[in-house]
C-alpha cells in the first residue's frame, strides 16, 4: 500500500453516496474513505486484523468511487494492494481457503470450465433442487449453483476470419474463460460484428486466463504470469489491438503496464498492444456496415469495470441507439453494481444477493424486453436476481444486439437461451 497514493485522501466524502456497501450498511469502515483511513493505520504500524480485512473483503472493487473523487485518489490501486497485503499475512480459515482454492483453481482455466459443460447440462434441474441443502452446508456454494447460467452449445471460431468488404483493419479477439466457456455466442456475433465491419480478425486459439479475476482478489504474481502468457499469445498473432468484450477482463488488461512495472521489457511489450472495449473501438472506426430495425425496448446495464475503470459510458449507447427501432431507457440508478465484481458474489454471496436484487428491481422498473450488459458476471448476476423474484427477462450483450441488427435477425433471437426463465 503506497503512503503517497493514502495522502491523496482528504476524506471528503464525494465517495460515500457513489459506494455499494456503504448505501447498504452506512458504516464507515466500509466506505472508500473509511478503508483507506484503515490502510493507514496499517502503513504506520497497526497490525493487520482480521476485522480490517474484512472491510477491505467486503468491498466490491467497483470503482465507482474513482471517478465520484474530486481529488483523484487511486483507490483502484490501493484496494487491490490491501487485498495483496491481507493474503500475504493473514491465513484464512480452512473453509476459506478451501472454497478459493476451488474458485482460482477452475475459473480461470478454459479446459476446467469446458468439462463442466456436460454435468452442468445434465444436472441443470438438480442444481435448482440441490440449492436449499448446500445454503445449508456453504452459502457460497449455493450461490454458486444459482449463478450457473443454461450451458449453451459450443461455438468453435476458426483462427482468422476475413473482413467483409473493404479491410480496414485487423485486431485479435479475446476469447476469456467465463465468456469463452458459457457465453461462446457472445464470441460469435463479436467476431462477425467486426468482420460485417471491416476488420479481419484474428483468434488466436490457445488463449488462457488474461487475469482478471487475480489481480482484483490479491493474487497479483499468477495475475502476472496470465499477463504475460496472454501478451505472447497476441504477439505471436501479428496483431497490434485486441478487442475486448468482458469488462472486467478489459479493465485488466489495459492495466498490464501497471501489473508488470517491477519488469521494464515485459512493461513495453505490455505498452506495443493496445487492448481496446468491443464499444470503444467500434465507436472510433465508425460504422460501415448496413443497420437493418430492431423494434425492440432496451436497457442497458453499465458494468462497472466498463463505466468505472474504463469510461466507457457514451460509446455503448450510441452504437444501440443507432440501430433503427430500438428504444433505449436508462435503468434508476444505473451506476450502483449489481453485486457481481467478478468473484464477489461467490465469497459475499449476502451482499452481493442484496445488491442483485436491487437493481433486478430497478432494471423491472423500466419495462424494458431485452437487458443488455457487456460483462458476463453482470449477466448472470442480474438474470438469477430476476429469478429469485419470479420475473422473466432477457439477457444480451452489446455485441449480439449489433450482429442481429446487421444480419436482419428478428428481435426474438436475443437472449432466448438466457433469460430469467429456465
Amino acid at each position: 500500500m503506497d503512503p503517497e497514493l493514502i495522502d491523496d485522501c482528504v476524506h471528503c466524502g464525494f465517495c460515500l453516496p457513489a459506494c455499494p456497501t456503504y448505501s447498504l450498511w452506512g458504516e464507515e469502515m466500509d466506505s472508500p474513505r473509511g478503508r483507506i483511513h484503515l490502510m493507514k493505520q496499517h502503513v504506520e504500524g497497526t497490525p493487520l486484523t482480521e476485522e480490517m480485512a474484512g472491510h477491505f473483503d467486503a468491498c466490491l472493487g467497483c470503482m465507482a468511487c474513482v471517478p465520484a473523487c474530486p481529488s483523484g485518489v487511486r483507490y483502484d490501486r490501493l484496494i487491490e494492494s490491501a487485498r495483496a497485503e491481507v493474503e500475504r499475512v493473514r491465513r484464512r480459515p480452512f473453509a476459506d481457503r478451501a472454497f478459493r482454492a476451488l474458485v482460482f483453481g477452475l475459473f480461470p482455466y478454459p479446459r476446467r470450465l469446458r468439462a463442466l459443460r456436460l454435468p452442468l447440462r445434465a444436472g441443470q434441474g438438480l442444481l435448482a433442487r440441490a440449492r436449499p441443502v448446500l445454503e445449508r452446508v456453504d452459502p457460497r456454494l449455493a450461490a454458486m449453483a444459482e449463478l450457473a447460467p443454461p450451458v449453451a452449445r459450443r461455438v468453435r471460431l476458426p483462427e482468422r476470419v476475413a473482413a467483409r468488404g473493404r479491410r480496414r483493419a485487423t485486431v485479435g479477439v479475446l476469447t476469456g474463460c467465463v465468456q469463452g466457456e458459457f457465453f461462446p455466442e457472445v464470441n460469435a456475433a463479436t467476431v462477425r460484428v467486426l468482420a460485417l465491419e471491416g476488420c479481419d480478425v484474428v483468434i488466436p486459439p490457445a488463449q488462457g486466463c488474461c487475469g482478471a479475476l487475480s489481480v482484483h482478489s490479491g493474487r497479483p504474481e499468477e495475475a502476472a504470469r496470465f499477463a504475460r502468457r496472454t501478451i505472447e499469445t497476441f504477439e505471436r498473432a501479428g496483431v497490434g489491438t485486441v478487442v475486448v468484450n468482458a469488462a472486467g477482463c478489459g479493465s485488466s488488461t489495459k492495466e498490464y503496464a501497471e501489473l508488470l512495472a517491477g519488469d521494464p521489457a515485459w512493461v513495453e511489450r505490455a505498452r506495443a498492444l493496445r487492448f481496446a472495449d468491443l464499444a470503444e473501438y467500434l465507436a472510433e472506426l465508425g460504422p460501415a456496415a448496413e443497420r437493418h430495425p430492431l423494434p425492440l425496448t432496451v436497457a442497458y446495464h453499465d458494468a462497472c469495470h466498463l463505466a468505472h475503470a474504463q469510461g466507457v459510458r457514451a460509446e455503448p449507447r450510441a452504437l444501440l441507439a443507432a440501430v433503427p427501432g430500438l428504444v433505449l431507457r436508462e435503468i434508476p440508478e444505473g451506476s450502483m453494481c449489481c453485486g457481481s465484481a467478478g468473484t464477489y458474489n461467490l465469497f459475499q454471496p449476502e451482499a452481493a444477493r442484496e445488491l442483485g436484487d436491487r437493481k433486478a428491481e430497478r432494471v423491472r422498473e423500466v419495462g424494458a424486453e431485452l437487458l443488455v450488459s457487456a460483462n458476463p458476471g453482470c449477466t448472470m448476476q442480474i438474470a438469477a436476481a430476476v429469478r429469485r423474484g419470479g420475473g422473466d427477462i432477457r439477457v444480451a450483450h452489446t455485441a449480439e444486439v449489433l450482429d442481429a441488427s446487421l444480419r436482419g435477425l428478428a428481435p426474438g433471437v436475443l437472449g432466448a437461451s438466457r433469460g430469467g426463465g429456465r
